[in-house]
């Protein structure tokens, strides 16, 4: 059952590591550290800019795979699954740790703001307003693509009338 627990981790949040997986999952890093040992013959090494991780080999062919074209701009919600990460593999999607501090913050965390498929800052909302702290300068463009992304975030009882406050 931990096995296919792990398999499923990394596939979705891949390279990964087994103390990365026991944060997550709940674990100590010793059981942690037995379960990818029992993967050995299904993962694949990598290196990544925080160090070595692994992989499902069967994910191989889609790492390989030229990305698609990512989406202008998109407010993930607290807590998205696409930012469930802890320790060092926060790295791999915020190599600034002053902006990590921002992201993953000691009480209830913010959304996180995508540009390009890229993290990009960070939004809060209450009620109608929709508060967005972008990384550097954003441009005209930008700041349209984030708007109109907050103008369709599904709020009940906004209908369409969100209020974005860039700060």
């Amino acid at each position: 059952m931990r096995a296919e627990l792990a398999r499923r981790y990394l596939h979705v949040f891949g390279p990964g590591t087994a103390p990365g997986f026991a944060k997550w999952a709940g674990i100590s890093d010793r059981v942690a550290a037995a379960v990818f040992a029992s993967l050995f013959d299904e993962l694949l090494t990598v290196r990544t800019p925080v160090g070595e991780a692994w992989v499902l080999a069967s994910d191989e062919p889609e790492l390989r795979a030229e990305p698609g074209s990512a989406a202008p701009t998109r407010l993930l919600p607290s807590g998205d699954a696409f930012y469930l990460f802890w320790g060092p593999d926060r790295q791999l999607l915020v190599p600034d740790a002053t902006l990590r501090a921002e992201l993953w913050t000691s009480r209830v965390w913010p959304g996180a703001a995508m540009l390009r498929g890229e993290v990009a800052g960070t939004w809060r909302r209450a009620e109608e307003t929709v508060r967005v702290h972008l990384w550097g300068k954003p441009t005209r463009a930008k700041r349209d693509a984030v708007e109109a992304e907050a103008a369709g975030l599904p709020i009940p009882g906004c209908e369409g009338r969100i209020r974005v406050v860039w700060g």
